[in-house]
């Protein structure tokens, strides 16, 4: 999660925003969980933290829900797209994102 070096002893009270999210993530991706849920998890991050997440979910082993306005992050990461419309009416196709939305 890309912490190297002396950044991998930083104590916790002197991290960044992103830095304590990245440890949260690494924790959680670390517990043997099967299930993770996300809400807007790039939101307030930098670029580099949001890369880092992006390739953390790639990566799991399991299943996770996310709600996210990252069109990058929800291409590359969803295989399943559920859209819960105003009307109530559910959408739930498995295709990429650009898929559902029409993008070749």
């Amino acid at each position: 999660m890309l912490f190297s070096g002396d950044e991998a002893l930083k104590e916790a009270k002197v991290l960044s925003g992103g830095e304590k999210v990245r440890c949260v993530l690494s924790k959680i991706m670390l517990s043997g969980a099967n299930l993770l849920i996300f809400d807007e998890p790039t939101n307030h991050l930098d670029m580099e933290s949001i890369t880092a997440v992006n390739e953390g979910m790639k990566k799991f082993i399991g299943n996770i829900l996310f709600t996210s306005h990252d069109h990058e992050l929800t291409q590359t990461v969803a295989n399943r797209i559920i859209d819960i419309k105003e009307n109530g009416k559910v959408i739930d196709r498995e295709v990429t994102y650009n898929e559902y939305l029409g993008i070749e």
